[in-house]
């Protein structure tokens, strides 16, 4: 279960190889490898266009810290800190998207 007490362990704690997020093995847990995954895609894009995390910010209005957090695994990200990263930097984050949720509604 992902709600509740399940997100009281970081999702790069549920890897066979914490060190090695977000490129770790996460045997048995799909809803880590999502995070995961979206944590892959978020950084790429960081490095791909230069992008402070204080930029990521301001683009998105999710604080600072938040994307700290998802990068490293440290956290479960709610929907509306996945639809505010994807439409600030006008991209999907969540896997298997082309681009933000947000146009889909």
């Amino acid at each position: 279960m992902t709600g509740g007490r399940g997100r009281s362990v970081a999702p790069r704690e549920l890897a066979t190889d914490p060190e090695n997020w977000p490129n770790a093995v996460i045997p048995d847990h799909p809803q880590a490898r999502v995070v995961q995954a979206i944590a892959r895609s978020l950084a790429r894009h960081v490095n791909q266009e230069g992008l402070s995390l204080r930029r990521v910010a301001a683009l998105s209005g999710v604080n600072r810290q938040a994307i700290a957090n998802l990068l490293v695994g440290d956290s479960w990200p709610d929907v509306a800190t996945l639809s505010r990263l994807e439409d600030g930097l006008g991209i999907g984050l969540y896997p298997g998207s082309s681009g933000p949720g947000s146009r889909h509604c």
